[in-house]
């Protein structure tokens, strides 16, 4: 199996986001990190779907 990158990164999210998160995150018994990864695995089909903003009426490639 191959080395995970381990690039640190800072994300911000809203307050009442961010305390939901460490609420599961402590009710799992995993860390912030984990719960990212595994939201953004779940979620990355359905984001994939949302037009880009260039893609748009109005878009800067119109």
């Amino acid at each position: 199996m191959a080395e995970a990158d381990k690039r640190k990164q800072s994300l911000y999210f809203p307050e009442e986001m961010l305390k939901e998160i460490q609420t599961e995150a402590a009710r799992q018994d995993r860390s912030l990190s984990w719960m990212v990864q595994k939201a953004w695995k779940v979620a990355h089909k359905e984001i994939m779907k949302i037009p880009s903003v260039d893609a748009l009426p109005g878009g800067d490639k119109e």
